[in-house]
């Protein structure tokens, strides 16, 4: 099974809003200076679901990728310390300040380039702007289909059954592989690494496309 994990480094949430300045002519947001950004809390669930197939399984590759500058490769080394088995840095300028639109595609293509990938999987949103459209934005671009907010998943051959989390209860869908899927917090608390494994995927080679 190939599984991709889109991971995302974000600015401190605790960061005070006072720490923030707005660049008006660009309209857009400058993250403070001086407070180091931290790996978006919603993606090691994704990268905790991947793993969890991967075992049942019995086999399988997950490869982890991230849009950002050169620091979003924090998040790529945690999830490789938490076990997945590639990274992929998609970095250039021209992705700077794109929007949800050009990072789908950006994604999108990067997913294609990998090839014969199985699953797409994401944390169910971004913490700084908690919008949640990217993987409903790279399943349309990838023309797979997409379930957001699962708490638990199972693999039978082909076809994934999710139970994903709703205002009112939770509903259970059944899709066919390829897809991507979002997962919530409610899929449960993401393995921690162990020095060992912070020190092996410290040694691993992160692939930078442009």
């Amino acid at each position: 099974m190939n599984i991709v994990v889109c991971v995302k480094q974000i600015p401190d949430p605790e960061t005070p809003a006072s720490q923030f300045a707005v660049d008006e002519a660009a309209k857009r947001v400058i993250p403070a200076q001086g407070i180091a950004p931290v790996v978006n809390p919603y993606d090691p669930q994704a990268t905790e679901a991947a793993l969890r197939l991967k075992d049942a399984a019995g086999e399988g590759k997950i490869t982890v990728v991230s849009l950002g500058e050169d620091s979003a490769r924090d998040a790529i080394k945690h999830a490789l310390a938490m076990g997945a088995d590639e990274g992929v840095l998609l970095s250039d300028p021209d992705f700077e300040n794109i929007d949800n639109f050009q990072t789908a595609v950006a994604l999108s293509r990067a997913i294609e380039k990998i090839g014969d990938v199985d699953l797409v999987l994401m944390g169910r949103a971004s913490a700084d702007w908690d919008m949640g459209v990217a993987p409903l934005g790279v399943a349309g671009q990838l023309g797979i289909p997409c379930v957001t907010i699962a708490k638990s998943m199972e693999l039978d051959g082909d076809t994934l059954t999710v139970e994903r989390v709703l205002d009112d209860g939770f509903q259970t869908v059944e899709v066919d592989l390829p897809a991507v899927v979002s997962i919530s917090n409610e899929f449960g608390e993401p393995r921690y690494p162990q020095l060992r494994q912070i020190m092996l995927a410290a040694k691993k080679t992160v692939q930078v496309w442009s």
